[in-house]
């Protein structure tokens, strides 16, 4: 458990907070932005909406990786559009589930994977915020791959799963009820271990009909913001 800071603040908090408004100090005027979802995210968003309306930052507009995102950034001001109307963004900021030395990702505890990949590809540049608890030294170390299935299909993608060396667990909400994600699919979260076939194990979940998207994110990070006790740490992907 993150022990709290005397303003009764996480440290965890503090840090995710730091990595956020680190993130939006690359976003320019005019920019068009991928949003993505999560804890992290949700305090670049504040500060995107705090910048946009001292009149720090104008013309901007947003495409979001989830309701949850878009309903946020309204709140905020932050302008929102669609794919239909641009599809091509200069920016993308989103947290990471965990990240290896290499700079590739798990993603998805938010249940946003599939979204997230759409903007992931679809941006010039994308930037990850995280604390430095998610450092890892391999993908898998600490967090399950979130794999988003159609529902039609979970039972036997989890089969498959299995005989890849996965152990599979349909995701839950509180109330006990199955997960469905923004298009209505669910998702099993996959333990794997540390992970050392990365690219091999990607390829073949790509290739199972049934699963949408899966939660391995490899080679699409352009920087990760660090917050760590220390200060904050900004790597690009072809950092030694």
């Amino acid at each position: 458990m993150t022990s709290p800071s005397n303003n009764g603040v996480s440290l965890q908090d503090k840090l995710k907070k730091e990595a956020g408004i680190s993130a939006v100090d690359f976003v320019e005027s005019g920019m068009v932005l991928g949003l993505g979802t999560g804890s992290t995210t949700r305090f670049a968003l504040e500060e995107l909406g705090k910048r946009l309306k001292e009149g720090r930052l104008k013309d901007i507009v947003g495409i979001c990786s989830s309701v949850q995102t878009e309903n946020r950034a309204k709140e905020l001001g932050i302008p929102i559009i669609t794919f239909d109307e641009k599809q091509e963004l200069d920016l993308t900021i989103d947290g990471a589930d965990e990240v290896d030395p290499q700079l590739n990702l798990i993603k998805g505890g938010g249940g946003a994977l599939l979204r997230e990949k759409v903007l992931a590809q679809s941006s010039k540049r994308n930037i990850m915020i995280v604390d430095e608890s998610k450092l890892s030294p391999k993908l898998g170390t600490h967090f399950a791959v979130p794999i988003e299935v159609i529902p039609f299909a979970w039972m036997p993608v989890a089969k498959f799963i299995k005989s890849l060396g996965g152990d599979p667990v349909l995701r839950k909400k509180d109330d006990g009820k199955t997960y469905t994600t923004d298009q209505d699919n669910f998702i099993l979260d996959s333990n794997f271990g540390p992970i050392s076939n990365l690219e091999e194990l990607a390829q073949k979940l790509g290739q199972k009909a049934g699963i949408a998207e899966f939660g391995l994110f490899l080679g699409t990070a352009s920087e990760v913001i660090v917050a760590t006790s220390n200060g904050i740490r900004y790597q690009k992907r072809n950092d030694s």
